[in-house]
């Protein structure tokens, strides 16, 4: 039979886990972690849950896709002891995150624009298998230190900052190595397009993870409004 929130009524383990697509043990472990409130035992020693767990459970899982795994059951864990200023903190480190991003993205896009053909170089010495797709290291003839060139700075500043967008360096690498030959951002306009829609994603998925915590906050809702068990888990494939 369906769980009606609404009554105040208790809640199995099953009743959450099913509702979410979670195995009980699942439940239990997100328990166990803080991540939901402590549970009341039955006579028997059985766990009972109730809506505001329904509600935590909703929250976590609302917080996930925005924040990782890890932020997101350091934010509920945080809640769960009362330390809501605490949660809070590392909501804003979050949004800030997502912004630097953003600004990332935009730095790339501006260095993309100013990209200019450059020779190929031979016959300079490499050093690790990303200097031979970045390009020669140069030394002083009076100090003997490594120095690079512009070129050289200037894409090394585009591995970083595409490591930042998510990107591996066996992706990053032939990128480079077609901007330097090419001299255009035709290579790259494929990958700004899916970074942006990451970002965009992310920034979804940050405000109903808000909206979904704010609910949790709320406990009880008002005039006892709340997420039904059977809310589905929010993708977290982001």
């Amino acid at each position: 039979m369906r769980q009606n929130l609404q009554s105040g009524g208790r809640l199995r383990p099953v009743d959450l886990a099913r509702r979410h697509g979670l195995s009980t043990q699942a439940v239990r472990n997100y328990e166990a972690a803080g991540i939901l409130p402590a549970a009341e035992r039955s006579a028997h020693g059985y766990r009972t849950y109730t809506p505001r767990h329904a509600r935590a459970l909703h929250a976590f899982l609302a917080l996930v896709p925005g924040h990782g795994h890890r932020t997101a059951a350091a934010i509920m864990q945080a809640v769960n002891r009362d330390s809501v200023e605490d949660a809070l903190r590392l909501i804003d480190d979050s949004h800030v995150q997502l912004l630097d991003d953003r600004r990332t993205l935009q730095a790339v896009e501006a260095a993309l624009r100013d990209l200019r053909p450059v020779p190929e170089e031979r016959g300079d010495t490499f050093v690790g298998p990303l200097a031979r797709r970045l390009g020669p290291q140069h030394r002083d003839p009076r100090t003997g230190y490594r120095i690079y060139g512009p070129v050289d700075v200037r894409d090394a500043l585009l591995v970083h900052q595409l490591r930042r967008g998510g990107h591996l360096l066996e992706q990053i690498a032939p990128l480079i190595s077609q901007v330097r030959s090419a001299g255009g951002v035709a290579p790259l306009e494929s990958t700004l397009r899916d970074w942006q829609a990451r970002l965009s994603a992310r920034g979804r998925a940050l405000l109903t993870g808000a909206a979904a915590l704010d609910a949790y906050l709320g406990r009880p809702p008002a005039h006892g409004a709340g997420p039904s068990v059977s809310a589905t888990a929010p993708s977290a494939t982001v």
